[in-house]
């Protein structure tokens, strides 16, 4: 592969796709987007070990799934070019993806939290990216933020990781602009190791086409799911046609589910593909309908700025 110096395409197996030579990275090749903002979280040892005592078997049970539900101007039932009869069931074949899906838990004006996140390839080896309103909502910032890797009924196979920094696009950190609402962390080593060097970290590509077949994965947690399991669904995706620029797909996720990732190229085999969404939000009175935020400039900005942390 050429390595050239126009546009970044995305991110693959940890290689930025670019389109011409050049001698320098290209993560170090910020974009011209609006600025990420960043909010400092556990930094020091002492932070972090708080942080890890808060999060007890019983607390992550216990946290409320967050939930993102608009009511729409009007009601329809969009169309799609084609659909997987994958609408919301239990992974079970394993692979990378059961590693780099994880559950998120934080404090969120007061009470606990989760929602999905995914362990992403990169220059710094340590960035998760979920939904922008993980990290912030309703102008504040959530505290006690981890990220669990292979979650699963309440065990951590691959540790509790906590959050250095967390991020979100320009526009949700303003205006919580939902065509926006995509966010990051970047991890703390854990045990003097990297998060992507423990479980692995999927591709993420921007400015993609649209309307392609996708896989996403989540975290359920509201009846009749319970949030111990990554469930997924698998089909044709569509452009939101009442509010937003969004994607949307076929698929029964619910609260818990957002910031879970939605891969194209995905290999059931491997277990590996490309994230170029992420779930952000469901309309009230469109259910088994799910909508995830388009991945554009602002998001390679986002992306870019977490690997120079």
């Amino acid at each position: 592969m050429k390595r050239r110096t126009s546009r970044t395409l995305g991110v693959v197996a940890g290689a930025v796709l670019t389109a011409a030579p050049t001698a320098a990275p290209a993560w170090a090749q910020a974009p011209a987007d609006p600025n990420p903002a960043i909010r400092t979280q556990a930094t020091t040892a002492d932070a972090q070990q708080k942080v890890l005592q808060y999060w007890t078997r019983e607390r992550m049970q216990q946290a409320t799934p967050m939930d993102h539900m608009l009511q729409p101007a009007k009601s329809a039932v969009p169309r799609q070019r084609r659909a997987f009869p994958t609408t919301g069931s239990p992974w079970a074949a394993g692979g990378v993806v059961a590693r780099t899906t994880g559950r998120v838990f934080f404090t969120y004006q007061g009470r606990d939290a989760s929602c999905t996140a995914s362990a992403v390839a990169g220059a710094n080896r340590s960035t998760v990216v979920t939904a922008g309103h993980c990290v912030k909502r309703g102008g504040t910032w959530h505290t006690n933020w981890v990220f669990v890797p292979g979650y699963n009924n309440g065990n951590r196979p691959y540790g509790t990781w906590t959050a250095r920094q967390t991020l979100a696009t320009g526009e949700w950190a303003a205006t919580e602009d939902l065509n926006h609402d995509v966010g990051a962390a970047v991890v703390n080593q854990l045990n003097g190791r990297r998060l992507v060097d423990v479980v692995g970290g999927q591709g993420i590509a921007f400015n993609q086409p649209r309307r392609r077949n996708m896989y996403a994965f989540g975290y359920p947690a509201q009846d009749p799911y319970t949030g111990g399991r990554l469930i997924h669904c698998s089909g044709g995706t569509f452009d939101d046609f009442l509010r937003t620029r969004s994607i949307g797909m076929r698929c029964n996720m619910i609260g818990g589910a957002s910031g879970g990732p939605w891969l194209t190229n995905f290999s059931e085999s491997s277990g590996t593909g490309v994230i170029n969404s992420v779930t952000s939000f469901r309309y009230e009175s469109l259910s088994g309908y799910l909508f995830g935020t388009y991945f554009g400039g602002s998001e390679r900005a986002l992306y870019y700025r977490a690997q120079r942390a």
